[in-house]
């Protein structure tokens, strides 16, 4: 009986410790996770002029804002469409400098300026962050739903290339959407395995006692990260999906991820731990010396090489796709007009 006591008082003083530990975090270093988390960084926008042979498109979310997009048809006969994803703050002639080569190379390319960001129409209580939200993923089920709808739409499928928090969503459309047959990404990033390392960086630089880094459990430091996460999207008015918890659903269509392998924003191990979780066929280029979005200036031709080849080899077909296509469902705009209003059955709760 006296055992059992024992037990128990050491069970509870262990408890007591952890809970004080647990309060010491939210009171002292949740408010430092909550500020940095809406900092903006200084990413190095890719910018180029318009192109005067661009379709100009307006797109109306199912909450009805209007977005800028554009159209850039190859002059041949097409191997396939994709879907380009900008980086956060840039406009939608961004993707001249990482679509060019494959508008030439025979595919169209299609892409937009989210909510918020160059001249699409601002939310009313939101401002965007380089974080993904469930208004970004919005957006991009929008763009998807009007490449499905135009008349010249692609029956097979497209393909997807994101940069950034243009890549996280798409990553996340991917995984829930079957149209999205492959994908590329760079410098895409997760919503937790960016925010933990971190997390156990700024405990070690501001805690008085930073060894204890070390004896803190991985679990507890996801479940911190969910619990800041928890309060920013109360703050903010948003909800931050988990990318984590679906990159799973993208295969067995194929992904390849772009990574700068001197990022100092999204470092290289955050990259290998997204990538870790999603299936098979997927590949990890890390780009020697590139920092974050900066691996199509550090590699050169050999990133347009290779960004040309997955494509080639996931989305063209032997015979290239005709231009006919699909015909648009009844009530829907000509290939430049706006987008329904109607939310995508295909649409997903974040």
């Amino acid at each position: 009986m006296l055992w059992l006591w024992i037990a128990l008082g050491i069970l509870g003083v262990a408890l007591t410790a952890a809970t004080a530990f647990h309060l010491h975090i939210l009171r002292n270093h949740m408010p430092f996770l909550v500020r940095v988390f809406q900092e903006k960084p200084l990413f190095i926008i890719p910018f180029a002029p318009p192109s005067d042979d661009a379709e100009e498109v307006d797109l109306i979310t199912a909450d009805g804002l209007t977005l800028k997009g554009c159209y850039l048809k190859h002059a041949g006969p097409r191997k396939g469409v994709i879907l380009f994803g900008p980086e956060f703050g840039a406009s939608r002639w961004g993707c001249i400098p990482y679509c060019e080569f494959l508008r030439q190379s025979g595919y169209d390319i299609f892409t937009f300026e989210m909510r918020g960001q160059g001249q699409s129409q601002a939310q009313a209580g939101y401002e965007p962050l380089q974080w993904l939200t469930e208004y970004e993923i919005e957006d991009f089920q929008t763009a998807l739903e009007y490449l499905r709808r135009r008349a010249d739409a692609e029956p097979r499928g497209i393909g997807l290339f994101g940069l950034s928090k243009g890549g996280s969503a798409g990553l996340w459309i991917a995984a829930h959407d079957p149209y999205v047959r492959c994908i590329v990404t760079d410098g895409a990033f997760g919503t937790i395995s960016t925010m933990v390392p971190y997390m156990k960086q700024w405990i070690y630089i501001y805690s008085r006692a930073p060894w204890v880094v070390k004896l803190i459990p991985h679990w507890y430091y996801v479940w911190a990260a969910y619990i800041g996460i928890g309060r920013i999207s109360r703050i903010r008015n948003a909800r931050y999906p988990v990318l984590e918890n679906v990159v799973r659903r993208i295969a067995p269509r194929p992904w390849l991820m772009i990574h700068g392998g001197a990022d100092n924003y999204i470092k290289p191990a955050s990259a290998r731990d997204l990538f870790a979780r999603a299936g098979e066929p997927k590949e990890l280029w890390l780009v020697d010396k590139a920092k974050h979005n900066q691996a199509i200036q550090t590699a050169g031709g050999d990133y347009q090489r290779r960004v040309r080849d997955f494509f080639d080899k996931h989305l063209s077909d032997a015979a290239p796709a005709g231009r006919e296509g699909v015909a648009a469902p009844a009530g829907q705009a000509s290939p430049n007009g706006a987008a329904t209003k109607e939310r995508s059955p295909r649409a997903v709760k974040v």
